[in-house]
């Protein structure tokens, strides 16, 4: 959910379970023994529809991998949409058009499932229903419960590297941290998106429940001052631009706060110094023994 994984099918032990606290939280038990019938169900129904898929093919026994994506989207503006696909070792195999109520089949072997599903009558408007209905209602649900979580913004933060070797800089742009997942990382030159030199990681979880993602384009270490990442995210009010500082701009950067600090240090002792010794030779005075160095005790209230 929004990128999220809320749950999941344990095929070992056979139970559908949440991976999220809010989930846990919120939900009862039938809920869990529910989705677990379901889920025991299509595991099923999978393994057939494996054995069905490898003799399309003409396949011999090895590692198969059918895909199905089932979803549905609440947008801001409160229209709905949804969707549903499947796959076959990696390739589109057949999906839902919702709006003719037909399927589009990828290959041969998908154009006999096409036939039979719409022979059938009630396969299109049953995945319809469901995706108009049943999953909007549990998406409304599960929005309310997890609000304060899925709402969240956390700010990434942006680190921008760069290493030349064999005449070629090549420069590097990541963000951590950030949530939530959508985010766009872009390297420009010149003020001008670079989309197609820019080679991009993609959008990982870490342990924490943020992302972490990068994006990395190679340029002429002549131009280097020319490029600049850009990210832009829900967590930032605009696209930020960020640069490469060079180790050798970063330590004269160090080196001249140094020295400068250095100089104020001085400035300061040398002006005390100075306030010292005008206290204690101006004309007329001298310096009372006994006394806390001619601090003025009455400027705080104090009396003998």
């Amino acid at each position: 959910m929004d990128g999220n994984l809320i749950l999941r099918y344990d095929s070992e032990t056979g139970r559908m379970v949440p991976r999220a606290d809010w989930m846990a939280a919120n939900l009862d038990q039938w809920y869990w023994d529910t989705q677990t019938q379901i889920a025991q169900h299509n595991q099923q129904v999978d393994r057939i529809n494996l054995e069905i898929l490898r003799g399309r093919y003409n396949q011999s026994e090895g590692l198969h991998v059918r895909q199905r994506m089932v979803g549905c989207d609440l947008l801001e503006d409160g229209r709905t949409r949804g969707y549903y696909q499947n796959a076959y070792d990696g390739r589109d195999f057949i999906a839902l058009d919702m709006d003719t109520m037909t399927f589009t089949a990828a290959d041969a072997a998908a154009q006999i499932t096409k036939r039979k599903w719409e022979e059938d009558g009630t396969v299109a408007e049953q995945r319809k229903n469901y995706l108009e209905n049943t999953c909007i209602e549990w998406l409304r649900k599960h929005v309310s419960n997890g609000r304060a979580v899925l709402e969240r913004k956390e700010r990434p933060t942006v680190r921008v590297s760069g290493k030349e070797a064999h005449g070629i800089l090549t420069l590097h742009c990541r963000a951590y941290g950030f949530y939530p997942r959508p985010i766009t990382v872009s390297w420009l030159k010149d003020g001008e998106v670079r989309d197609q030199e820019t080679e991009r990681g993609g959008i990982v979880p870490n342990s924490d429940g943020t992302y972490y993602t990068w994006a990395s384009i190679e340029a002429n270490p002549g131009e280097k001052d020319k490029y600049r990442c850009r990210v832009e995210h829900a967590s930032l009010p605009e696209p930020q631009l960020y640069v490469w500082e060079t180790e050798s701009n970063l330590v004269a950067i160090v080196a001249g706060a140094a020295v400068a600090a250095v100089l104020v240090v001085a400035a300061i002792c040398g002006f005390v110094m100075w306030k010292q010794k005008s206290g204690m030779k101006k004309k007329g005075y001298g310096v009372a023994s006994g006394t806390d160095g001619g601090s003025d005790s009455s400027a705080t209230g104090i009396t003998a």
